[in-house]
C-alpha cells in the first residue's frame, strides 16, 4: 500500500511539473516573434496582472506605466495583463495609432470575463452588443437631443441634494454621488424616478461595477462571483420594468418617445425584426452602468478638488450663483445656462485629467503591424493608458499641479486629454456626462462650502478612482 502512494505521489507530481512547463512553454511561445517591443511577459497565465492592478489598489495606476517606459526608454511595451499577450500604448502618438485605425488594424477587445457579468441573450460577445448600442444611442446622447433633458437633470439634482445633503452636518460624498447618476439614468433611460424603486438597485449595482474588471475567480465571496449574481438580479428586475412598460405602451400609459426603453421596444433592425425581452435587458444593463459610475466618480473629486482649493471654489460659486440669481424661483436650468458654465467645465475638466474614471482600455491586433519601430502580431491585446498623457509633463507642464487654464481656447493638444477615449469609440455618453456633471456642480456650491474631514484620505483605483473611505465631509450652508 505505502508503494502505491509513493508512485501515486511521484505521477501527481510528474503531471504538475509536465502542466507547468506546457503552460511555461505557451507563454513563452506567444513572446518568440522577432522584432517585438521590449518588456516581459511576467509569470505564466497571471504575467503581469497582480501590479497592473495593485497599482490601482494603491492609488498610484500611472506608476505600473511610468515604471516601464523609464526602465525600457520605449513608449510601447510588452506585458502580460489578464492572461493575454499584451502591448502597452502610451503618449498621443501610441493614443492617435489606436484611435486612428479603429477597425482598420484594431478592435474594441474585453477580458472574456466581461461576458459572464454581462452574458448576451443571444450569445454575442460584449464587443457586438456594444456595436448594436452605439446604433441606438445617437438620437438619445447628442447634444440638441439632450437639451430636452436638462430641466429633469435639474429636478432630480434639486431633490437628491434636498434629500441626502441638506440639514446635514457631515455627508458621504462618494455613495451620494452614485445616488445622484444612478437616479437620473433610471429617470432618463426607464422613466423610474421613485427613490424607493431606484434604491432597490443600488447595492447591487455597487458590486456589479467593483466586480466587472477583478480577477476572474468565480468561487463564492470573490468580487467576480458577485458581479456575476448582482448582474443576474439586476437583469431579472429589468424584465418585470420592459414587461410592464409593454402593457403601458399597449395602453397608451407610456409615450413612445419618452425614454430610451420605449425606443427599444418599439424599433425594429434592417430585417424588420424587434428585439426580445432579454435582449433588451442586456442593453438597458449595459447603459446604466455606463451612466453610471464613471460620472460619479468624477462629481467625487470635483468635490474633493474644491475642498482643497479655495480659490477654484471661489470663481465656481461666482459663475454658478450669478447663473442662479438669473433664475426666477422654481424655474429649472436650461441650455443656455449650461453654455455659461465655461469656468466650471474647466474646472471639471482638470479633474477629469487628473482623476480619469477611465483609466485606459483594451483594443486587439486584428492584423500584424508595425508601430515605432516594432511588430505588433496579430491577436495581441493593445492597452492605452489615459494617465500616459494626463500626467505627462511634454502634454501637460507640471502635471500634478491643478489649473483649468489648461482647457482655455482651443485647450490641450490633440490625443492628449483622453478621459472619454477617441476615434470612432469615444464615449457615446460623453454629452452627456458634461450635463449631469454641471447640473452637479450648479446645485452643490450655491448650497454648500465644506471641508474634508480625512485631509490625507487614500485614493484607490479598482477599476475607477474612489477615496478610500467615500470622502466624508463637514457641510456648511451657502446663505443666498
Amino acid at each position: 500500500m505505502e508503494h502505491f502512494y509513493i508512485t501515486f505521489l511521484l505521477l501527481f507530481v510528474s503531471f504538475v511539473s509536465l502542466s507547468l512547463f506546457v503552460l511555461f512553454y505557451r507563454h513563452k511561445s506567444n513572446y518568440s516573434a522577432p522584432n517585438l517591443p521590449p518588456g516581459k511577459p511576467g509569470l505564466p497565465i497571471i504575467g503581469e496582472s497582480l501590479e497592473f492592478l495593485s497599482t490601482g489598489w494603491k492609488g498610484h495606476p500611472e506608476k505600473f506605466i511610468f515604471d516601464r517606459i523609464a526602465k525600457y526608454s520605449s513608449q510601447v511595451f510588452k506585458t502580460n495583463i489578464l492572461g493575454e499577450p499584451a502591448a502597452v500604448f502610451c503618449g498621443a502618438a501610441g493614443n492617435k495609432f489606436l484611435f486612428s485605425n479603429e477597425n482598420k488594424l484594431v478592435t474594441a477587445w474585453w477580458p472574456s470575463s466581461v461576458d459572464k457579468v454581462f452574458p448576451s441573450s443571444l450569445q454575442t460577445s460584449a464587443k457586438e452588443e456594444s456595436k448594436k448600442m452605439r446604433k441606438l444611442l445617437p438620437q438619445f446622447m447628442k447634444p440638441e437631443a439632450l437639451q430636452r433633458y436638462i430641466g429633469i437633470m435639474d429636478t432630480i439634482a434639486n431633490r437628491h441634494f434636498a434629500l441626502g445633503w441638506e440639514n446635514k452636518d457631515e455627508v458621504v460624498v462618494f455613495p451620494l454621488a452614485k445616488r445622484y447618476t444612478f437616479w437620473l439614468a433610471c429617470r432618463l433611460f426607464l422613466s423610474i424616478e421613485d427613490p424607493n424603486h431606484v434604491a432597490k438597485f443600488e447595492a447591487p449595482f455597487h458590486l456589479l461595477a467593483s466586480g466587472i474588471i477583478s480577477l476572474p475567480i468565480d468561487l463564492p465571496g470573490t468580487p467576480f462571483n458577485r458581479a456575476i449574481k448582482a448582474s443576474n438580479f439586476i437583469r431579472k428586475e429589468l424584465l418585470k420594468i420592459i414587461k410592464q412598460r409593454k402593457v403601458d405602451l399597449a395602453e397608451g400609459k407610456a409615450s413612445p418617445t419618452q425614454d430610451i426603453l420605449s425606443h427599444m421596444l418599439l424599433t425594429s433592425d434592417e430585417n424588420g425584426q424587434f428585439m426580445n425581452e432579454m435582449d433588451i435587458a442586456d442593453k438597458i444593463l449595459g447603459l446604466l452602468i455606463g451612466g453610471h459610475d464613471t460620472a460619479s466618480a468624477a462629481c467625487t473629486f470635483i468635490v474633493k478638488y474644491l475642498a482643497e482649493l479655495p480659490d477654484i471654489y471661489e470663481q465656481v460659486y461666482n459663475e454658478q450663483i450669478e447663473i442662479a440669481n438669473s433664475k426666477a424661483p422654481g424655474e429649472l436650468l436650461n441650455w443656455d445656462d449650461i453654455q455659461k458654465m465655461k469656468y466650471s467645465w474647466n474646472v471639471a475638466c482638470e479633474v477629469l485629467r487628473l482623476a480619469p474614471p477611465l483609466q485606459g482600455a483594451f483594443r486587439e491586433a486584428i492584423n500584424d503591424f508595425i508601430f515605432n519601430g516594432f511588430s505588433i502580431p496579430k491577436g495581441w491585446k493593445l492597452y492605452w493608458s489615459a494617465n500616459s498623457t494626463h500626467r505627462n509633463p511634454e502634454c501637460f507642464p507640471e502635471p500634478e499641479k491643478f489649473d483649468p487654464s489648461r482647457f482655455d481656447g482651443n485647450g490641450p493638444a490633440p490625443y492628449t486629454f483622453v478621459p472619454f477615449g477617441g476615434g470612432p469609440r469615444m464615449c457615446p455618453g460623453k454629452e452627456y456626462a458634461r450635463l449631469e456633471i454641471l447640473v452637479f456642480m450648479h446645485n452643490l456650491v450655491k448650497r454648500f462650502k465644506w471641508k474634508k474631514l480625512l485631509p490625507d484620505e487614500k485614493i484607490i483605483v479598482d477599476p475607477m478612482p474612489m477615496p478610500a473611505k467615500g470622502l466624508p465631509v463637514l457641510l456648511y450652508p451657502n446663505k443666498a
